[in-house]
């Protein structure tokens, strides 16, 4: 029961990245949606930060396979230690929560802090798991 919920959690979780990397590929376009990421100082990204934005989606993904990879969803890249991996991904994303909540920006603070709180939930639990 508690492996199933495992790898359930871990699919979850790299939905949720992968979504999120989508938005920031749209971030990186330059579509308007910047009041929801990095501060909402800007409506649309300037250019240094739509190029991090871009390097923030590969991240996303690759933070997605870790998890996969971690419980076992995803086989065949058994070279990749995926232990302190997901602990960094968890503490970060926890701090990621943080940050969100004391954003500047509402639609920052109510939009992304429970989408950022419940995704290092749900990475918290695997890592303790």
């Amino acid at each position: 029961m508690e492996t199933e919920f495992i790898y359930v959690s871990s699919i979850i979780v790299a939905i949720l990245f992968v979504a999120i990397a989508v938005f920031q590929v749209l971030l990186s376009l330059g579509f308007p949606l910047g009041e929801f990421a990095m501060g909402g100082y800007h409506k649309i990204l300037p250019k240094k930060l739509r190029i991090a934005s871009a390097a923030n989606a590969l991240i996303l993904l690759f933070m997605g396979f870790v998890f996969l990879q971690h419980t076992n969803v995803l086989n065949g890249m058994d070279f990749l230690s995926t232990n302190i991996l997901v602990w960094v991904i968890t503490v970060f994303l926890g701090l990621n929560a943080i940050a969100n909540l004391i954003s500047r920006s509402k639609k920052e603070r109510f939009v992304m802090t429970p989408l950022s709180g419940f995704t290092f939930i749900l990475c918290l639990f695997i890592a303790l798991s």
